[in-house]
Parts: C-alpha cells; structure tokens; sequence
C-alpha cells in the first residue's frame, strides 16, 4: 500500500537501479513503516509502504512470484477479498495472511489485462510480467488512488506522486499550458476534462477506470470499465427494495473497516455521512470497537448570514446523530485562527498542482491532522453520495410525470412534499412547470443569474482552442459543464472520469502525509450499480426527495436528520470571516499579481480588475458567495503555483 514508483529503463546504458532508488528518496518526507524494492536488469519497482490493514503489516511490498514470474507494487485496498478468494479458488488457510498485493497478482495469473474488472477497492498498481516482458497496470474505476508517469526515449517511469518524477535526472520543470487553460476555463468545480494530463507537459497520469500496458517500447492505454444508468432491479413491494440496498451498502461499509488501528468518519448533520456512521457503528460493536467522528463547526464569533434554510453550524444535527447511533467518540473542530488564505502554500505543495475547493481546504486538511493524532488507519467519507445513495430530487421527478400526464400521482407528491419542505403548492408547482417546460422561462422578462466571471485570456484561449476541446466533454462556451437536466449530469459522472479527479487527487496526497486512508462506501461500485439499476420513484416518494436513504435508514438515524427536508448544512460559509484578519496582505498580493505581465497572458486581465474593484470596497463574512470574491481567491492560487514552479 502507499505510494509506489519504478522505472524500466529502454536505454540499456543507463541504471533503472539507481533511477529507482531516485524515486524512492524523494518519498522519504512521507511517514513510513518500510520502504522496499526489487529490481533487476533494467527494471526497478519500489513501494513506500504504509500498513492500514491488518494483512498489510509486515508484507512485501513490492512482492515477486517466482512460481509464476510476476512482480508486483501496489497501493491497494481490495474490499471484495472473499469474492475473489473463491474465483481463484485458494485454500482457507491462507486467505486470512494473504496481502491484498499477492490477491491482485494470483487475479492478473487468471484474468490478464481484464483483472481490474474483477477488483474492488481503491487501487493504483503496476505489474512486471517477466515472460512477456510486458508492464501492466491500472488504477481503480473512479481513481481512488494516483499514478503519475513520465517517459521518453530512455525510460518509462511512474509514481504515486509527481515531485519524484521531476527529480530524475534530465527532466525538467515544464508547464502544460493545454492543462491550465482548462483549469482556467471551467467555471465549476472540476480541474480539467482531460484527465490523462496534469499541470506539468512531461508529467502524464493513468485516468480512472483505465490500464495502461508498456511491451517493446510501446505504451497503450485502455479503458476497462464504464458505468451505465440502466433500470434493471425490479422488486415487489418498497421494503424489499429497502432491504435489498440495505444488504449492499452494509456490505460495503463494513469492507471498509479492514484496518489493525482506529476506524474514523467525517460526520455533518446530513443523510449521507449519516448513514455511513450509522452502518459502521453497528459493524463496530461486535469487536467493542468506538468510531471517531470529526465534525467542523464554525468558530464562534461567526455571525450566520445565511438563509434559512442553510445551516452552517449543523452541531445540533450532528449530537442528535452522534446520541441516537451510540457507540461514537465525536469530535467537533473549529480549527480557529485558520483560513484558506494562509493554507495555499501548504496546499499546493500537497496538490502538486492549483486547486479550486479553498473554501474548505483548511478542515479538509485539519481532519486528517486530527484523525492522525487518533491513531485513525481508515476515515470514512460519503463524498459520491448525492450520486448513489442519496439520489432523488424532487422537482425534476415531478417534471417528468408532469410531461408524462401523470395528474393523480403528480398531486398527491406535491401536496405531501409541499408539507414536508413547509412552502405553498403553487410554489411547488411553479418550480415544477418550469423544470418540465424550460422554454417557459425564456419568455419571461430576463432575470439576473449567478455568474461566475471567465477569468482565462481570450488570446490565451483561441491560442489552445480551449473552449472546443471542453465542448467535446459537455462544457458550455462560458466554461459550465452544460447538462440539460439532473439525470443527464448524473449519466456523464459515471460516464466521464474527469468528474472525480481532483477530489480523489487530494484524498491521496493527504493519505501519504498522515498515514490514513480516506474510504467512501458511497462510490463502492456495488452500491452504485445497485443505485444506477432502481425505478427513479425509489428515489422520490409520499413527498421525500432522497426517499431511498430516508426509508433505509429508519430506525438507525434521528427523525431529526433523516426525515429534514426543510434546511441543508453548508460548510463553506465562513471562509471569507476567516480571512478578514489577513485581508490587507490579501489584497496587497492580488494587486502584485494583477500587475505581473507574465501572468497576464494567461488571465483577461480586465475581468480581473473588475473583480478585484468589487473586493476594494470592503470584505464582509457574506461575500463568501461573491463570485467575484472566489474568482480572485481561484486566480490567486494559480499565480502562487506559477511562482513556485518558476
């Protein structure tokens, strides 16, 4: 497990031996129980092994099968271990000691490049084949896990992570202009929409749900798996429905228990990590084992300006979930005195590359601090939820039937819903008529929308044909990822790999630095093949959104959280609160950087100035909305890289 790196060497002058043990070095700032490594020839492979698991202590890593002339290292975490126990048919005995490395080798024997099809897990591995002097790797469906490469006439290397890459001799520090323009571009959330690049024109990476495989000097990519929302699973009545997701998402929350340390969970007052603390209190109590859940709550001289149907202190939500569950040590973390703005560097040096979700950066890092300092092997997280478990919303449900003249039906879940969110039917169904018939809207008088400023250089944009290229993955011309409904957005996040890169990129990285796994039983492949193949009235009924995880969860959650469709948590509301202390050095580095020429090539210099004006009039905790505000902080990040890199 942990971070792994090798070299085959093509040029028969050079040492792979001596590369490898390169790279090996530069992961030595990373905590580690032991570092190994086999090589011969002109191959090396190494592994910065961290124990998690309680297989993984004292395993070899990378591990040679002299039998069958395979070599393997692996960051790997397979849940699916009995499963493929049995396809492979080996003894009991030895099932219980067999390191999940080994598993993945005796699955490549039987199954060859379609091995990762078998696998569950998060994993990022490579395999020397010895008889076919061929190397074959992958990483897992959603790319739980990373895997950088680089190559040229002499080499083909890879690892975990990208500063050891930089570190071989001959390679250089060379900015990938087509990777920035995209992070530039796309005004969401996501990085960029090639995901087989990264921020550096030498460095590549191995995209989720893809191998890679190099023989004779030619390296191929493929990919081998792609999910589909296909309705398949039909039962008879709502319970067996229940009962039957229920199965699945417990057997995916406990394979992601599998640690000798303590197992920890990220908990807000929501349904999702909800029902994860839920499911693995009660996996937890046979071994009189307590779950440590970390909490953020705002500081307390936050002043709420939200509405009110946000929550950005969700405490009470979360001590009801905490007393009903049992069996908990909670934590709750304000993490006072810091800010997104003095977390950047720090950041970027675990990123590796810029970043978009600042708002959160600092207690998304301080919970793996705190977990760490728990003695946490595994944290628990249900960042794919919204996806899979918790589907189901509403008013794009009540569309269809709308379109479909479904009046009976169509009625009776507004009237409920209306009751369960506390609004008026007519509102109800004004959001609904507009939702199925959108061409409505056009005829009304305009109205003012968010929008969130283009901030990439036209110049710079027509020079890297930018925009074109994010057209062929869905993206607007404004940069938005351009979606015609809820179920069109959710088709492409398992269709595209692109979607969770950044977020799994992260997951990695602060794993390395704390020795902890981040695993997330809602992006289990099992659960979400179960998710994709249901009716959508599953999801949406007797007027609950996310009626799935509601009805599931009865009786292992408070009504208070499990039944709230009234008000939603919100974790980034205080981010600019925060910074208000370190607002003149703030604005006195985006005046440096709005007059940097060099810059200036990359950014419409004129919407940057724009939005540094609206900033220049004076910060307030509510302009943590602003787009003008999050714009700036965006553009701030890539200039720190930018400096940093040169």
């Amino acid at each position: 497990m942990s971070a792994i790196a090798g070299v085959l060497q093509t040029d028969k002058g050079s040492n792979a031996c001596k590369q490898g043990s390169g790279l090996m070095e530069a992961l030595s700032h990373y905590p580690c129980d032991t570092a190994q490594a086999w090589h011969e020839d002109d191959i090396f492979l190494g592994c910065h092994n961290q124990w998690i698991t309680p297989e993984s202590i004292g395993e070899r890593n990378p591990y040679f099968d002299s039998k069958r002339d395979l070599v393997i290292t692996a960051d790997a975490i397979i849940d699916n271990r009995e499963e493929l126990f049995n396809q492979l048919l080996v003894e009991h005995q030895l099932r219980g000691r067999m390191s999940d490395s080994e598993l993945i080798l005796l699955a490549y024997d039987k199954w060859g490049n379609e091995t990762p099809k078998y696998l569950v897990g998060d994993f990022a591995f490579i395999i020397w084949d010895r008889r076919n002097r061929q190397l074959f790797g992958a990483r897992d469906f959603s790319g739980g896990r990373t895997l950088y490469y680089h190559r040229n006439a002499e080499r083909f290397a890879f690892c975990t992570t990208i500063e050891p890459l930089l570190s071989l001799s001959g390679n250089k520090r060379m900015l990938n202009e087509q990777w920035l323009a995209e992070f530039l571009a796309i005004s969401g959330m996501v990085d960029v929409a090639d995901a087989s690049q990264t921020a550096y024109r030498n460095i590549e990476q191995l995209p989720p749900s893809h191998t890679i495989t190099i023989k004779a000097e030619r390296i191929t990519l493929e990919r081998y798996h792609q999910l589909k929302a296909d309705e398949r699973i039909r039962f008879k009545s709502n319970n067996e429905y229940v009962e039957a997701f229920q199965d699945v998402f417990q057997q995916a929350v406990a394979s992601r228990l599998r640690t000798y340390r303590h197992v920890g969970a990220q908990l807000s007052g929501g349904l999702d990590s909800g029902a994860i603390v839920s499911f693995a209190s009660k996996a937890l109590l046979p071994n009189n084992k307590k779950l440590h859940t970390f909490s953020f709550v705002p500081t307390s001289d936050f002043v709420d300006y939200t509405s009110k149907n946000m929550i950005p202190n969700e405490r009470p939500y979360i001590e009801s979930t905490v007393k009903y569950v049992g069996g908990i040590e909670d934590h709750y973390l304000d993490f006072h005195g810091r800010d997104s703005y003095s977390e950047i560097d720090d950041f970027l040096e675990i990123m590796e590359m810029p970043y978009k979700f600042f708002e959160n950066s600092f207690w998304m890092k301080g919970m793996f601090e705190k977990a760490e300092e728990q003695g946490v092997g595994v944290l628990l997280n249900g960042g794919r939820g919204n996806l899979s478990i918790s589907w189901g919303a509403a008013i794009p449900y009540y569309a269809t039937l709308l379109k479909k003249m479904k009046w009976i039906k169509l009625l009776r879940e507004m009237r409920q819903y209306s009751l369960n969110i506390g609004s008026g039917r007519a509102h109800v169904f004004s959001n609904v008529r507009r939702a199925a018939f959108p061409i409505i809207e056009q005829l009304r008088p305009h109205r003012e929308l968010y929008h969130y400023p283009t901030i990439i250089d036209p110049e710079f944009a027509k020079r890297t044909d930018v925009f074109h290229r994010l057209r062929e993955h869905g993206f607007d011309g404004t940069g938005w990822f351009a979606a015609k409904n809820v179920y069109e957005e959710r088709r492409s996040h398992f269709d595209e790999v692109f979607h969770w890169n950044a977020g799994n990129t992260l997951s990695t990285k602060l794993s390395l630095r704390h020795s902890l796994w981040k695993r997330d039983p809602t992006n289990d492949i099992r659960v979400i093949r179960f998710c994709l193949s249901l009716p959508e009235s599953q999801y949406v009924q007797n007027g609950m959104d996310r009626a799935l995880v509601r009805r599931a969860t009865d009786k292992l959650l408070p009504d208070q959280v499990r039944l709230n469709q009234r008000t939603r948590g919100v974790q980034g509301a205080d981010w600019v609160h925060r910074m208000l202390p370190k607002w003149q050095a703030f604005t006195d580095e985006l005046r440096q950087m709005s007059e940097d020429r060099a810059f200036m090539t990359f950014v419409d210099v004129r919407v940057l100035r724009t939005s540094l004006s609206h900033l220049l009039k004076g910060a307030q905790p509510m302009h943590a909305i602003d787009p003008n505000f999050r714009l700036l902080m965006r553009t701030l990040i890539v200039y720190r890289f930018l400096k940093k890199m040169i």
